[in-house]
């Protein structure tokens, strides 16, 4: 608690909430080890994968190798932020309901989504980070093309952008489960979610499949997950946006991120109000 006000201290809180994490990985160290292998190997595959694409071509619908590097590694680092930070406690979240173990989280002085939110950490996912920001460097530097401080700024705007918009999307699901009992469908919704996002927005334009105009509408505008990973990949890189692309493109992310933390805010208290206490 602050001496001064009385509040907790949120910052300190998080500290304390990361420390517990470290101790919880370090009593199973050979699971955490396991995850840490899991997901070099997930990652040198997709590298892999689009290295021997990227030998027979030399660009993919305008975006070059190195280009289309930095745009993985951006998705990369956002996925990652997301499975770190929010993914386990989104996830335990219907865990909490089921066991009862809710109505001591609403007992305690403290906003009870931060709780729910920020609880659990981790590090497995959050190690991946160094793969991830090691790609975007040796990609960026391929590219050789400068990058102003005012980029990486941005960069790093646009990323925030991408992590608070999903994670609206992931707590207003979460949420849900008050009123469904549970929610297996959790880590589903975000794989196929994140389907859509590995790949640049160009890609849905110029893609000869029925549908994909709707597709690129709907995750560009309605639910802008094709936005939230390329503007910040179309910034870091100097790549040349679609001349098709209006230029106020670039703000729907961060209306959408501000909209959808305000709209899960309220879905999130409106399902605290339908809880029904174990004991009651």
């Amino acid at each position: 608690m602050s001496a001064s006000t009385g509040s907790p201290s949120y910052l300190r809180l998080i500290l304390a909430f990361a420390r517990n994490s470290l101790v919880r990985e370090m009593q199973f160290r050979g699971n955490f080890l396991i995850d840490v292998v899991t997901r070099a190997f997930w990652f040198t595959a997709q590298v892999t994968m689009f290295d021997l694409i990227y030998r027979n071509v030399p660009d993919v619908n305008g975006w070059s190798r190195y280009e289309f590097f930095a745009f993985m590694a951006t998705g990369m680092i956002i996925n990652t932020l997301i499975e770190a930070l929010f993914m386990p406690n989104c996830a335990n979240f219907s865990e909490l309901i089921r066991t009862g173990n809710l109505d001591f989280v609403l007992l305690k002085p403290i906003d009870t989504q931060f709780l729910v939110s920020f609880e659990k950490l981790d590090l497995g996912a959050l190690g991946h980070l160094l793969l991830n920001t090691s790609l975007l460097g040796y990609a960026l530097w391929q590219l050789d093309r400068p990058v102003s401080a005012g980029q990486v700024f941005l960069y790093l705007g646009f990323i925030l952008v991408a992590v608070t918009f999903f994670y609206s999307l992931m707590i207003s699901l979460a949420s849900t489960s008050i009123w469904l009992g549970q929610n297996q469908g959790l880590y589903d919704f975000w794989f196929y979610i994140t389907i859509f996002a590995r790949y640049p927005r160009s890609f849905y334009r110029d893609a000869q499949i029925p549908g994909a105009p709707a597709l690129l509408f709907l995750f560009s505008y309605l639910l802008p997950i094709l936005l939230v990973v390329t503007v910040p990949a179309e910034q870091i890189t100097r790549h040349v946006r679609h001349p098709a692309d209006p230029t106020w493109l670039v703000i729907v992310a961060p209306l959408a991120a501000v909209a959808g933390l305000f709209v899960s805010r309220h879905i999130f208290k409106l399902s605290l109000k339908s809880y029904r206490s174990a004991s009651s």
